[in-house]
């Protein structure tokens, strides 16, 4: 008997994917360049430990800065969305101001499904630092980080 359950991609599957896109292999990069990732190491085999980066939006007080971020992809990956940490220090609403981890408020995880990927949450946190809570937020020394 057949069931109308989705087919779910296999964790190692779905993050190689993500990496040829990060990298430029594949197309499918969302956005207009304003982030970009990779593995932290090209020998991760189990593809967990990405290097992220921002480039923060005009208009804001993030302009101009090229902000650093570390992602790790969970074993449950893409069911429970990878873990996010600003190495770069910021000041906003969606970032515990103890150690720079992304908070559960950020809308890239409230709206996290199997299908979303790392570009997207990034995508997400940029829009963050637009939003009307952000944009203005004063920013610690470009250089700091946690």
């Amino acid at each position: 008997m057949a069931t109308n359950k989705p087919v779910e991609v296999p964790r190692n599957f779905k993050l190689l994917e993500e990496y040829e896109i990060g990298i430029g292999v594949k197309p499918g990069l969302p956005g207009d360049g304003s982030v970009s990732y990779g593995l932290e190491r090209e020998d991760d085999m189990t593809l967990s430990n990405w290097n992220c980066t921002i480039f923060g939006p005009q208009g804001t007080t993030f302009e101009g800065r090229i902000l650093s971020l570390k992602l790790i992809c969970g074993k449950d990956y893409p069911r429970v969305p990878p873990t996010v940490k600003f190495v770069s220090k910021v000041n906003m609403n969606i970032v515990d101001s103890r150690n720079g981890t992304i908070l559960p408020a950020c809308r890239g995880y409230q709206e996290w499904a199997n299908k979303c990927t790392i570009a997207q949450l990034l995508m997400s946190i940029h829009a963050e630092m637009s939003a009307p809570a952000n944009r203005r937020l004063p920013q610690p020394p470009e250089d700091t980080t946690w």
